[in-house]
């Protein structure tokens, strides 16, 4: 088979084609790599992944933050959630539907995720990412010069209280018992040396502005960077699986009807933590 490539309309993205995951030659694999710094997000339709084969491709990349993970409201006996926000899966779920990064908050950011899905709802449920590239090389010279300087503290307890959940210590990846790690608001990855912003609902407390200023400024930056053209959403068909470079782009997922099944694997490759650790200081 021959690789094919669509690049999206958007700032970033592409559809790729002609491909087999499972069964990658070396040469192949670096076809994708390259494209895959380049568009920063790579649609793999009709791929089928076995778990296995999802984390040997996730692999391939580095590393895994953490073993191959579920992603919403299926149980493990097949059962589906409840739309509870009582339930702390569900409210991380709900707390997904927010613009982040992944693992912001804890000592080493992400490098990449590769996402799948098995079980999608007939309607809604999409996931949206947002070009945090092309987003701080719209900013005018201005506020650029501003936000080079500054830093913010990102948690997953600050994230989740802000949509009225009240999180507890131990319980669950992200709720160590840590000081928030400090984050320059400009990331630049050293493979590519082009500056992204690194905001998202993790973000807040920037050193040097008041709790109001620092909100304000966020949040306007959050607004003006996922607009057109930066913003692809996708829609899900099982056997999809989508890589994208987590130094770079923010994502959410769309909310969807709880009585239907949408079950998606995660398996998130580890940062390189000479490169992706945050300060764990306060200020």
């Amino acid at each position: 088979m021959t690789m094919q490539v669509e690049k999206f309309t958007a700032t970033f993205g592409a559809r790729v084609t002609g491909v087999e995951l499972a069964s990658l030659t070396d040469a192949a694999f670096d076809q994708i790599y390259d494209l895959w710094l380049d568009r920063a997000l790579l649609v793999f339709p009709e791929q089928h992944l076995t778990k296995d084969e999802q984390k040997a491709f996730a692999n391939r990349f580095g590393d895994l933050e953490f073993e191959l993970s579920p992603i919403g409201n299926v149980r493990k006996d097949g059962s589906l959630r409840a739309n509870d926000e009582s339930d702390r899966v569900v409210q991380i779920l709900k707390g997904n539907e927010g613009w982040h990064y992944d693992s912001t908050y804890v000592e080493v950011q992400a490098l990449a995720t590769v996402f799948t899905a098995h079980q999608v709802p007939s309607k809604d449920g999409q996931t949206a990412w947002a070009d945090m590239r092309a987003a701080y090389a719209a900013l005018d010279d201005d506020l650029k010069t501003r936000v080079e300087g500054l830093s913010a503290h990102h948690s997953l307890y600050h994230s989740q209280r802000k949509i009225g959940h009240n999180p507890r210590a131990g319980s669950g990846y992200g709720f160590d018992d840590q000081e928030p790690p400090l984050r320059p608001l400009v990331k630049i990855p050293p493979e590519t040396g082009v500056p992204a912003l690194l905001i998202g609902r993790h973000a807040f407390d920037i050193p040097g502005l008041s709790e109001k200023e620092s909100e304000e400024l966020l949040q306007g930056l959050t607004e003006f960077a996922c607009q057109a053209p930066r913003v692809y959403v996708h829609d899900w068909t099982v056997g999809d699986a989508i890589l994208w470079d987590n130094r770079c782009l923010m994502h959410r997922a769309h909310p969807w009807d709880y009585s239907e099944a949408r079950e998606m694997w995660l398996a998130r490759i580890a940062g390189d933590p000479l490169t992706e650790s945050g300060v764990l200081e306060a200020g």
